[in-house]
């Protein structure tokens, strides 16, 4: 430990309490769970024992010795030279690679060939890694894997990939230790479990440092003009304003891509000033310019940064002071998290507004601020038997060394997420690589594993495994186009949906500026630069987030409690709660409001149980489907983060409510399947499914299938599980 202790002192630093039991931990050979807030020293927690250990040996270790995934590129960058400082200063010699989908073609290849010490990557990367024939000898050096962010994945599809390739390397790499770091979590018990499975030697290390978090809410000095609706929040752009001058640096946090260029703009316009100080990041921009805004960060060249979750997670911007959050978090943790981007440094508070994009959003601040205080952090709930993912899985084995089934089952059990998979349910997933489900066998594009006389299962076709490898990973999006200038340069991707609503000469937003759509070809948006004041703003189809249920229940509580009634927000809202009183009421505890009120465009219902977009979508589904069964009447629905709407064209009595008791929990399940199954719910959602199994092919680089044909493949196969095999297990 001394050598840590050395390096820290030369860089002026102390070593916190739980770094030095993370090295004494990792020292003893143990498996852990580390807990601490972002910018305390998690990275040299875990990569000072591994560097600790390596010291001790004494000999250049030979091949790759650790393993660092992470959730996001932009993280990974940073992790890298992170590690890359603290190994070259106490191990010079030893290297730290990065490998993600940004890294070129050469550096895979040499680091295929010639391992280095580290590694650090991504979830889909690891099983890329695993898909290759020679995966074993790769990994045969290896002594530790760190899961990094692992609150973010657990709870994902992303998560399940790291269980399954976990299970798989321990199962020929005994001794592999197993870490995994969180900031932000709940549940941390079952996260520890789900990540290190059934090993004995563990450790669960939690800093014991309680960081400062200061949330202060930006209110609206003229409450009666604030919006009762709405998502940008550009009515305070003034007061955004004032805090940029005031601060160094800040980043300004949007849910979504398109708000994200909506502020930027409205930013720049504002004042022209910030020219050259301010700058955009969400993942859809270039890989060189969202670096170049990092590496600008760090340097303290920019004064205002705009961004989406892509700067969420621990990347380390010291100079950054404030943050300010536009409109909803949609949970307390990810409103911590992004507050932690300000101060952070060990013992530094952290600052972040809170901006309503709409009045209710004021009751909420109270409610993000209750949360804080009371660490309601949300738990991440575990996927369970996912049969697309491991569908995905078994063919990454199958395209490179192959696998034997009973060899391969127990391991697949050992996870959480398969821990009741039964031989049944196993020969079915089998069956359906080697002949195509019950429905599809006749059809010889679907039998894509063969099974070898040895009794090995492989993928003996190239076009196949070629196909497979290009669709590898969990997250399905829309196809995305390139767009570049027509003289040369390129900036970004944005979705094929988006884009084909424009036609030649129409005007858009995109990276900051006004962009002139010449012409659609070979997949790349060509565009020229506009002058044109009045743009289309893109959104994307991932935009979409609901409230946690601990926010609603916080939500609830703090709109309901009288201690709130002198908070600043209340006080601004007192002419909107009169409002509410004088034409409806404001629900008190276990009251459920529902409005209902007459117009031109029809008979609306509206009902309010503050549980987020995505419970209200399925209680949509449901009420209209049990009202439907009383009298026959159609719907057009609509729902957000507080409640939902049912709008009908024709009247209907309030007595149904009542007298048919529609919100009871009696036979709930099968009326929300039988409703959802109406909608179009379900097989929007499958389209997922069918990409992530192998069912429906999204395409070749630069040449992908246009999202309406995958839609309707997906869906084609939805209606034939439903109709023919709906014992699939996909179905």
């Amino acid at each position: 430990m001394n050598d840590l202790l050395s390096w820290f002192t030369g860089q002026k630093w102390t070593p916190q309490d739980f770094q030095k039991e993370c090295w004494t931990a990792y020292s003893e050979g143990k498996n852990g769970m580390l807990h601490a807030p972002t910018g305390s020293g998690k990275t040299y927690a875990l990569w000072g024992g591994i560097l600790q250990e390596t010291l001790k040996n004494k000999q250049t270790p030979k091949g790759l010795q650790a393993l660092w995934i992470t959730p996001l590129r932009a993280l990974a960058v940073e992790i890298q030279q992170a590690t890359q400082r603290m190994t070259t200063d106490l191990c010079p010699g030893l290297k730290v690679d990065l490998r993600t989908s940004d890294s070129t073609q050469n550096e895979r290849t040499r680091q295929k060939r010639s391992p280095s010490f580290g590694l650090i990557t991504t979830p889909e990367s690891l099983h890329v890694l695993i898909s290759n024939k020679e995966h074993q000898r790769y990994f045969e050096n290896l002594q530790v894997v760190v899961v990094d962010e692992w609150h973010e994945l657990l709870g994902s599809k992303r998560g399940v990939q790291i269980e399954l390739a976990l299970a798989y390397l321990r199962s020929f790499l005994p001794n592999l230790r197993i870490w995994g770091i969180s900031a932000t979590l709940g549940n941390k018990t079952l996260a520890r479990q789900i990540l290190l499975g059934n090993t004995k030697k563990y450790t669960t290390i939690t800093a014991e440092i309680q960081k400062e978090i200061k949330v202060i809410s930006i209110v609206p000095k003229n409450m009666e003009r604030f919006p009762w609706r709405g998502h940008l929040g550009i009515r305070l752009l003034p007061q955004v304003l004032k805090l940029i001058q005031k601060n160094k640096t800040t980043l300004v946090f949007t849910n979504t891509r398109a708000q994200c260029e909506i502020w930027f703009h409205k930013l720049l316009e504002a004042n022209p000033n910030l020219a050259g100080s301010i700058a955009m990041h969400h993942g859809s921009i270039d890989k060189k310019i969202r670096l170049w805004v990092e590496e600008a960060l760090r340097k303290e060249e920019l004064k205002v940064v705009v961004c989406t979750s892509s700067l969420d997670l621990g990347v380390d911007f010291s100079p950054v002071e404030i943050c300010i959050q536009i409109g909803s978090p949609k949970g307390v943790g990810r409103f911590i998290q992004r507050a932690g981007r300000s101060g952070h440094r060990p013992n530094t508070p952290s600052t972040i507004y809170f901006l309503p994009t709409h009045a209710m959003e004021l009751i909420e601040a109270v409610a993000l601020q209750e949360g804080i205080k009371q660490q309601k952090i949300e738990d991440r709930i575990p996927y369970l038997n996912t049969y697309d993912v491991l569908l995905q899985f078994l063919m990454t084995l199958a395209i490179g060394s192959g696998f034997y089934p009973d060899t391969l089952f127990p391991i697949v059990k050992k996870t959480f997420c398969y821990q009741t998979l039964d031989q049944e349910k196993w020969q079915w997933l089998l069956n359906f690589l080697i002949k195509g489900s019950q429905s599809l066998e006749h059809y010889d594009e679907y039998k894509k594993v063969s099974v070898l006389a040895n009794g090995l299962l492989q993928v003996t076709h190239k076009g196949i495994a070629m196909r497979h490898r290009l669709s590898m990973g969990t997250i399905v999006s829309d196809a995305d186009l390139k767009v570049r200038y027509q003289k040369g340069g390129y900036l970004g991707t944005i979705e094929e949906w988006f884009v084909s609503k424009l036609k030649p000469g129409d005007v858009f937003t995109f990276s900051g500026r006004n962009l002139e759509l010449i012409r659609l070809q070979h997949m790349e948006v060509v565009v020229k630069k506009s002058k044109a004041k009045k743009a289309k703003v893109p959104a994307w189809m991932g935009g979409r987030m609901s409230f946690s249920a601990h926010l609603s229940d916080l939500l609830k509580s703090t709109l309901q409690n009288p201690a709130h009634e002198n908070s600043p927000e209340f006080k601004a809202l007192a002419p909107v709660f009169t409002q509410q009183q004088k034409e409806s009421i404001v629900p008190k505890p276990h009251e459920f409001l529902i409005e209902r009120f007459h117009t031109k465009e029809g008979y609306h219902t509206v009902f309010y149980p503050f549980e987020g977009y995505a419970i209200h979508e399925a209680m949509a589904n449901l009420m209209a489907y049990r009202i439907s069964l009383l009298i026959p009447i159609s719907f057009t629905m609509s729902y957000n983060d507080y409640g939902f709407e049912l709008l009908s064209d024709q009247a209907f009595d309030s007595n149904p409510f009542m007298d048919n008791d529609l919100f009871t929990i009696q036979y709930v399940l099968e009326d929300l399947e039988k409703s959802i199954n109406l909608s179009e719910m379900a097989r929007r959602r499958f389209r997922d499914i069918a990409v992530i199994s192998g069912l429906v092919f999204q395409g070749f680089p630069n040449k992908p299938i246009k999202t309406k044909h995958l839609q309707s493949g997906s869906q084609l196969f939805y209606d034939v599980f439903k109709d023919y095999e709906p014992d699939n297990l996909l179905y």
